[in-house]
């Protein structure tokens, strides 16, 4: 195994000398500069594993030699060093490119968690063999040959070489965890802890908690120590879906936090260092939030230092084909079907609809389809669409405004299941002929619903 080696630049030579230290001791050889004219030649006459900059020099700026080095050796992962409190210098230098960053006074066990991160990007069989290729495009999770697609596949790979902050923009069901799940696999943290989390799933006076965790007698009710969502993926991602939902109280600890690198759990008297990559995402217009005044706009630019957008189904429907055959086939995987088909009638009528829920929703309207035919091949008239008309809609309906519709269609699917097992004595078979259902179809409702 070959030796890595990592230029250093910055005008103290104290802080060199530091940097000199830490690299050796963990085996790696170390070249150092005090001038950004010299640094430049050195990039341009050797090849290093990893560049470490300081942001100000004498004789230049350290977002100089990023810009210079994204042009002209593409592979080779940069982080700039900055002064305490200088996190928006920081912030633009990802933006430019930089793989991470680190504020003086350097903390040692970050800096040799960053170089480990950043060497692991160099020619590591295991980041090799996850790397995306755009033309394979039906054996990786982001399946579809469209143009959209193949530039996502690309960006996503350029995005997993850093550790900047990655905003995720996208409709509902068009796939951002997916994405999300995607830059981290193929990262340098791909081995470590994926975490993510509905920010609009958790009730606000539990939120800093269940975020920062907390000590043990902290509150009523906290009767051992909880380590939080920060520590759970400490080393790896954090995922923030639906960022937008945050109260504005627990957005003021969240950048804290992003900034100090460090966490305080509820009740506890001091500050845990984390080392967290975060990715974020909504389906809401986050610039429009700040502008109402419902968004931090300095928590806004920090979580979006790269933007990121997931197009629609229906602006690549030349995928929707084998996003149907992948659908189906994990469909018949996972109840044990035979292989499961599409006929070329049925495929028509997909390719027509505009699917406002994405992918999502095709997903359930192959899912519904497949318990509705009984043999493999599954028909036009298989395929339910949301098409009825308003007042077909609203017939006979009494809605709770307080309990979603999903929940309400659910309960009375309930019901009406176990009322007929219940006359049927259990009676799977007999109950599936008094709803006017096949045995297929009984069997997957009751699995949707829990029910034994």
């Amino acid at each position: 195994m070959s030796i890595k080696h990592v230029l250093v630049v910055d005008d103290e030579p104290d802080i060199c000398a530091l940097l000199e230290i830490t690299l050796q001791r963990m085996g790696i050889e170390a070249t150092s500069s005090t001038s950004m004219r010299e640094a430049l030649k050195l990039v341009g006459k050797r090849n290093f594993d990893l560049c470490l900059t300081d942001m100000r020099m004498p004789d230049g700026d350290g977002l100089d030699l990023v810009q210079h080095i994204q042009l002209h050796c593409p592979d080779l992962p940069v982080a700039v060093i900055t002064a305490h409190g200088s996190v928006d210098s920081a912030v633009n230098a990802l933006k430019l490119g930089a793989f991470d960053f680190v504020t003086k006074p350097v903390n040692l066990e970050m800096l040799r968690r960053l170089i480990d991160s950043a060497l692991k990007l160099g020619t590591a069989p295991a980041l090799n063999d996850r790397s995306p290729n755009p033309g394979e495009s039906d054996s990786g999770p982001l399946l579809g040959r469209s143009e959209a697609m193949n530039q996502l596949r690309a960006r996503v790979g350029r995005l997993a070489r850093s550790q900047a902050p990655v905003m995720v923009l996208g409709e509902s069901g068009s796939g951002k965890e997916l994405v999300a799940r995607e830059i981290h696999r193929l990262g340098s943290r791909g081995d470590q802890p994926f975490v993510p989390v509905n920010c609009g799933a958790i009730p606000s006076e539990l939120m800093e908690s269940e975020f920062f965790g907390h000590c043990k007698g902290a509150f009523t009710g906290a009767v051992r120590d909880k380590q939080g969502l920060f520590r759970e993926a400490h080393g790896g991602t954090l995922f923030l879906d639906e960022i937008a939902e945050l109260p504005l109280a627990l957005q003021v600890k969240l950048l804290r936090a992003l900034q100090e690198r460090a966490i305080k759990p509820v009740g506890s008297a001091r500050e845990e260092s984390v080392d967290v990559r975060i990715l974020s995402a909504t389906h809401k217009d986050l610039a429009a939030e700040v502008d109402a005044g419902h968004f931090r706009q300095d928590l806004y630019y920090r979580l979006n230092v790269v933007e990121l957008r997931v197009p629609p189904l229906r602006e690549r429907p030349e995928d929707i084909g084998s996003l149907a055959t992948h659908i189906l086939r994990q469909i018949a995987d996972r109840w044990g079907l035979p292989p499961l088909s599409l006929e070329s009638a049925a495929m028509d009528r997909l390719a027509s609809y505009r699917f406002p829920g994405n992918v999502r929703e095709l997903e359930n309207i192959l899912e519904r389809a497949a318990v509705m035919v009984d043999g493999p091949v599954i028909d036009a008239g298989a395929l339910e669409f949301p098409e009825r008309g308003p007042a077909q809609r609203n017939a006979g309906l009494t809605v709770n405004d307080s309990v979603g519709l999903d929940d309400q269609l659910a309960e009375q699917e309930r019901a009406a299941l176990e009322a007929a097992l219940a006359k049927t004595g259990g009676n799977r078979t007999a109950a599936a002929r008094l709803l006017g259902l096949s045995f297929r179809q009984l069997r997957y409702r009751l699995k949707k619903l829990g029910i034994d």
